[in-house]
């Protein structure tokens, strides 16, 4: 007589303890991540005209304003590098965290119908938001190299550690979106904060200067903005040129680490109530 196979059961408990994340979670749905991934990165391109194109557009027209207002006009100084390759350094890592910001804010409310229909850990969904920005990196990096190649700058050593540095782009990014992201499933007015958000705070940021203008007793409280630290180590490992972040690149690692466990605490605390409040 052949054996009937037993029915899987998933028991839901609530998490005890303050500090208690479920991160293993994750790992048992990277499927769904992957999927969630893969389908923001073909709803992004669908019907389009220039497809892909629109990766490398934004970032160049935005390198050429720069370069003439900022660069010319503004005579505004680059550590001895040739103004577009220094503004288009910035730019790569700043547009990877304007996007994947954006993203990961709305993301919630954004798949309210899958929150509201299925169990799985809500933390997938600002995730795979974020992740899916480093397509559109990748794709700008090669306008970036050809750059290089024009000017003739030849990288250093230091490339090595640039891996890193999107890292920390994408944990600012997710460590925002998380805080984010849950404050916009109870109050959806979040939303029309981020566009405007996401302009101070570029300008807060040395991509279109030099971190050198602030003078040396202020440069390490820059790094309280974590982008500082990604956009003046991005310079650093890729142009080779430009002074170590050092302090800076120090102040914005603690920085991230706190924005990334808080969002993380926060973000566990209230997901229990996303499907009734989305």
């Amino acid at each position: 007589m052949q054996a009937t196979a037993e029915p899987q059961v998933l028991i839901l408990e609530p998490s005890k303890g303050f500090f208690r994340l479920k991160l293993g979670d994750l790992w048992e749905y990277r499927e769904l991540l992957y999927f969630l991934v893969w389908r923001d990165v073909k709803v992004r391109y669908k019907q389009t005209v220039l497809g892909a194109a629109w990766a490398v557009l934004q970032p160049v027209m935005t390198m050429v304003v720069f370069s003439i207002f900022f660069g010319r006009f503004a005579k505004m100084p680059s550590d001895g590098i040739p103004y577009p390759v220094f503004a288009f350094a910035a730019l790569l890592p700043w547009q990877l965290f304007a996007y994947a910001l954006s993203e990961s804010s709305n993301s919630l409310v954004s798949n309210q119908n899958l929150i509201t229909k299925v169990y799985f850990p809500r933390l997938v969904i600002p995730i795979s938001a974020v992740l899916a920005g480093l397509v559109d990196f990748a794709i700008a990096f090669g306008v970036l190299l050809i750059l290089m190649c024009y000017y003739g700058i030849v990288p250093t050593a230091a490339i090595a550690l640039l891996p890193l540095f999107v890292l920390l782009a994408v944990a600012t990014a997710l460590a925002v979106g998380l805080w984010l992201s849950s404050l916009n499933v109870k109050y959806r007015d979040v939303r029309y904060t981020i566009p405007f958000l996401t302009q101070i705070w570029m300008f807060a940021t040395p991509v279109a200067y030099p971190s050198s203008l602030v003078p040396e007793p202020w440069r390490a409280f820059l790094g309280l903005n974590p982008m500082a630290g990604v956009v003046e180590g991005f310079r650093w490992a890729l142009l080779g040129n430009a002074q170590s972040p050092g302090p800076l690149l120090a102040v914005s690692v603690g920085a991230v680490l706190v924005l990334l466990v808080g969002g993380l605490i926060y973000f566990r605390r209230t997901e229990s109530t996303f499907a009734d409040i989305v």
